[in-house]
């Protein structure tokens, strides 16, 4: 068994004294592992660190076994994820998201989600709206979908301020008026035909639905706890927007709806 694809490393563990088993998020089979040998080398470290995209070959005698990888890098972006806590802490909150679809199981489409996020981690806004919305398409993937395209209770579709925490479908502001209190809030930059970038109180807002709806779905279920890069992410996302907005560097959001 051969095949050749792009990858994105997650992450690496010792494999014997010169070796590692690396774990991939390749472009078309999912997240993937895969022996390197000689990992551990001095060539090989720089190449071998989480975030870096690479052209990975994977040969095995079988499927199933764990086989190995032939690694050519494409681009080493490792060194300037390690400059923010925004960033370090983003590459590893995404890999943690990763690691609860099954192995091997193809997600193209978070591949190129999490390409461009990586590109983007030194922007605390750009890049708490692309986790955000990763985290969505994640929900999505593991069949806990949110719906957030129009009102439950009247299928309209403009106004949309809440979240049902039981269905996970959009309400608007005057069908849930009487239900607010028990309602999650529903930020502007994730509400249909609009064209709002993020501050600190939406994203605060988005990184609380996103993580009721993980933890009621999949962590509570499954015994897992998040981990502390998800927390780590956001709050250092969120300590950057703050700041800015306190020197005016942020950028006012915009409606175009």
């Amino acid at each position: 068994m051969q095949w050749t694809d792009e990858a994105i490393l997650l992450g690496v563990r010792r494999h014997g004294e010169t070796s590692v088993i690396a774990e991939m998020m390749t472009r078309s089979r999912g997240r993937h592992l895969g022996m390197v040998r000689s990992g551990r080398s001095r060539t090989m470290q720089p190449v071998l660190q989480p975030g870096n995209r690479l052209e990975v070959t994977w040969r095995a005698r079988l499927d199933e076994h764990l086989g190995e990888y032939r690694i050519e890098p494409l681009v080493l972006r490792a060194g300037r994820l390690m400059e923010s806590a925004t960033a370090v802490y983003g590459v590893q909150a995404l890999g943690s998201l990763l690691r609860l679809l099954p192995e091997r199981d193809p997600h193209p489409h978070l591949f190129e989600a999490l390409d461009v996020i990586l590109d983007h981690l030194e922007d605390p806004a750009t890049a708490g709206e692309l986790f955000i919305r990763f985290e969505l398409a994640l929900l999505n993937d593991l069949g806990f979908g949110l719906d957030l395209e129009q009102c439950a209770a009247t299928g309209l579709r403009n106004d949309l301020a809440y979240v049902s925490p039981k269905s996970g479908r959009a309400v608007s502001r005057e069908a849930g008026a009487p239900w607010a209190d028990k309602m999650l809030s529903l930020p502007d930059f994730l509400a249909p035909g609009t064209n709002r970038a993020a501050d600190p109180e939406s994203l605060a807002a988005a990184f609380r639905l996103t993580s009721y709806f993980l933890d009621r779905h999949v962590y509570v279920p499954r015994g897992l706890e998040p981990g502390a890069a998800r927390d780590g992410f956001c709050q250092a996302a969120l300590k950057t927007l703050r700041s800015l907005e306190a020197t005016g560097e942020l950028a006012a959001p915009k409606n175009t709806a």
